[in-house]
């Protein structure tokens, strides 16, 4: 993923190191994009590009919420591996076809996760 479109800032790394079973995170859109805080840290920030969005909204969905309207934000209630799914799929290359199979496949994991296990 181009850096223009998608910042993943060190602070994600260092709550997925700490597993833990519940994290508030905070979605916001202005105008310049999304950006997924956690405690007023920063861990992701999307661009407001084609890209940038399209991973936006994978992530957002990986959380089990909705890209915030624009001024607004959404809160995901997320373990530390559904985490690590989002950050995951922020980092795949959209451009690429074989991606969308791992963006597949994360998002099923992510799912699961959060106890949504299809049967």
């Amino acid at each position: 993923m181009n850096k223009q479109n998608v910042e993943i800032y060190d602070y994600a790394s260092q709550l997925i190191d700490k597993p833990r079973a519940h994290l508030n995170l905070c979605l916001s859109q202005d105008e310049s994009g999304l950006k997924i805080t956690h405690e007023n840290n920063v861990l992701m920030i999307f661009s407001l590009t084609h890209h940038g969005m399209l991973a936006a909204g994978f992530v957002a969905k990986s959380l089990g919420v909705n890209v915030p309207a624009l001024g607004e934000s959404n809160i995901a209630k997320v373990s530390t591996g559904v985490l690590f799914r989002a950050t995951s799929i922020a980092q795949l290359d959209y451009s690429n076809e074989a991606s969308f199979q791992l963006l597949e496949r994360w998002l099923e994991e992510a799912d699961a996760q959060r106890g949504n296990i299809k049967k």
